[in-house]
């Protein structure tokens, strides 16, 4: 079987280029920018890089960007008084405060007092409610990613068997409920599962989100499946690190119907749909343009 290794990064390119496109006709008809805000709190490199690659994406997309920096020394309080501030700008629609934060601070504080309409993470527990009983409402954009993805790369997953490895709040629960949305029959295989190998063999679209290089092999994978690796982990190889995700790609490659590969799969996608939670939550607001 020859591999179809999903190219994330063109499909994300498509997408930000289709929002952009919607950006534009949306500012003609008099409504605001869509508007980013970003809170990073210290110095981590990986965030640091995370959030300059999420702005540069919603330059792209036209939209207005807003970075706060914050002292990784900074109270709970000044934290809060910021997101409080940003929940109550007209101009931003969307809020997200790079994870993980430094020990003395509460991620759960910050994503409960994240308003809702603009919580483009989709981490607050009403967002985690409204997907879990069907309701339209802003989705973690990893999932929503992968999403994106399956509905480009098959189109209707009406009736398939879709496997998730994993059963975390951002990527292994979320995405469960998208594919019930989207008519599969969904299994969500996790540490205390029984056979589980035998559960991933029948997945028709096995995504696989566990955080454990390459645990994922050939025997785990019906020929013929999309799989969606979700992982991104640094190893050590021949004394250079190197990324690898959750699956083996080398050994699952070549008996899959189509594989996303680490890096350049999952990842372009998710900050997409970072963008396509932000212009969501701005058409929800509906904010016009400040009359001149």
């Amino acid at each position: 079987m020859s591999v179809n290794v999903i190219d994330g990064r063109q499909l994300a390119e498509h997408l930000v280029e289709e929002m952009a496109e919607e950006v534009k006709a949306r500012t003609a008809q008099g409504y605001q920018t869509p508007g980013l805000a970003v809170v990073l709190v210290g110095e981590n490199p990986a965030s640091a890089i995370y959030v300059r690659n999420k702005i540069r994406t919603a330059e792209k997309a036209g939209l207005h960007c807003v970075v706060i920096k914050l002292d990784a020394s900074c109270s709970q309080q000044a934290l809060d008084e910021v997101v409080i501030e940003l929940n109550e700008r007209d101009d931003i629609d969307g809020i997200l405060v790079q994870l993980p934060l430094p020990a003395h601070l509460s991620e759960e504080r910050i994503i409960n007092l994240i308003s809702p309409e603009k919580d483009v993470d989709g981490f607050h527990p009403m967002n985690v409610g409204r997907l879990s009983t069907g309701q339209a409402t802003l989705v973690p954009c990893t999932p929503l990613g992968c999403l994106e993805i399956l509905k480009r790369e098959i189109g209707d997953l009406s009736g398939m068997h879709a496997v998730v490895i994993g059963r975390s709040n951002i990527v292994g629960k979320p995405m469960a409920s998208l594919l019930l949305q989207a008519n599969c029959t969904v299994s969500v295989v996790h540490s205390k599962s029984v056979d589980a190998a035998s559960l991933c063999r029948q997945a028709d679209i096995l995504v696989v989100a566990v955080g454990v290089p390459e645990l994922v092999d050939r025997h785990l994978v019906k020929p013929g499946a999309v799989v969606l690796d979700v992982g991104i982990n640094a190893i050590e190889q021949d004394g250079k690190r190197k990324l690898v995700g959750d699956v083996n790609f080398a050994d699952v490659a070549d008996i899959c119907q189509a594989i996303t590969p680490v890096p350049g799969g999952i990842g372009p996608m998710t900050i997409a749909c970072l963008i396509k939670n932000t212009l969501a939550a701005a058409k929800q607001r509906g904010v016009k343009q400040p009359v001149v």
